[in-house]
């Protein structure tokens, strides 16, 4: 095998031959993938199907905490998993660039397989593109998933059935992942201590479906962060949505280069942060829910929804003031994922 990559990966003859079999089937092998047929053959039993896809052109390539390639998988796992669906299977996409170095390659594809293995899920098919260099950066991926969708949650990702009353919920600390890549984009000297908190959400959400809890609303905290989240819920409402500032945790470290830098943490992408919307009654038998696995250990109720304020979000502060949440404008750090 090549140190790099060549203009003849991407040619579909022997070099492509030899980097799918040696490569990508060898890490992500099972046994749809090893047929290596045109298409994937899949067999689903379900009368709804959740279908995502996701690019991922993350720079730095590799950041304290994952890589592209966990990110590529834990983006789409977790777009399929906020919808209410269990994951099943992922196609996975490369555009790389000539030259790019195959050792590399692989530690982002073994990166990769074992983020799909935690997740329980299966990449089954997937492409090889090789440009010239200079007409990309390294290597971008594209992720595509299949998901089931049981009848009982099919409005979670529509948010339809949000009530005032409810309860917002958040898995953990913010801002980790947008400072982890912003520290490791400028080699900061403490960096180290900023972990992105990238992961396959699927396994925690299960966990909370099958307690039959009412869940009214999830979506994952990415790029916007929480704020554009609770945006999105409150968008042309008849009710407003209020959070606690006290309650937003956030890592010691990830608040001191925020104030450094001057970023505020609730726009800050997050990449295994889940904003659920739970109806009082079942608050806090999610919340017990989520403090009992290592991804949600951090959890807290952080606000609820509310007959004031109309369309908006409100933050009651730790002063005791008030703030409007608007959506991010314009891209506050541009390929963080």
């Amino acid at each position: 095998m090549n140190e790099n990559i060549l203009l003849g990966h991407g040619s579909g003859g022997k070099l492509t031959h030899n980097l799918i079999s040696n490569l990508f089937v060898k890490h992500f092998s099972n046994p749809i993938l090893e047929k290596q047929t045109d298409s994937a053959i899949l067999e689903i039993n379900a009368n709804n199907i959740s279908f995502t896809t996701d690019s991922f052109v993350v720079d730095p390539l590799f950041f304290n905490g994952g890589d592209i390639g966990k990110l590529a998988v834990a983006g789409t796992v977790n777009d399929l998993a906020v919808s209410g669906a269990e994951p099943l299977f992922l196609s996975a996409s490369f555009i790389i660039e000539e030259g790019f170095s195959f050792s590399e390659l692989e530690k982002i594809v073994k990166s990769m397989a074992e983020e799909a293995k935690k997740a329980n899920i299966k990449i089954v098919t997937g492409d090889t593109k090789v440009v010239d260099r200079g007409k990309c950066d390294k290597v971008f991926i594209n992720t595509s998933g299949i998901g089931i969708l049981s009848e009982k949650n099919k409005e979670i990702s529509s948010g339809e059935k949000i009530e005032i009353g409810d309860k917002i919920i958040i898995n953990g600390t913010i801002g980790d992942h947008g400072m982890a890549i912003m520290a490791t984009r400028n080699d900061m000297n403490f960096s180290s201590n900023i972990k992105s908190d990238c992961a396959s959400l699927n396994q925690l959400i299960k966990k909370v479906i099958d307690s039959g809890a009412d869940i009214k609303f999830m979506r994952d905290a990415t790029r916007g962060g929480l704020s554009t989240v609770l945006c999105e819920i409150v968008e042309n409402k008849s009710y407003g949505i209020e959070i606690n500032e006290d309650d937003l945790a956030v890592n010691e470290n990830v608040r001191g280069i925020c104030e450094l830098l001057g970023f505020d943490p609730v726009y800050v992408a997050n990449e295994g942060k889940v904003v659920m919307v739970v109806s009082n009654k079942d608050s806090e038998k999610v919340l017990a829910i989520l403090k009992k696995d290592e991804l949600g250990k951090a959890s807290s109720i952080i606000g609820e929804v509310v007959d004031e304020h109309h369309g908006k979000g409100w933050i009651n502060t730790e002063i005791g003031g008030k703030r409007i949440i608007d959506m991010l404008a314009g891209e506050q750090l541009p390929r963080i994922c």
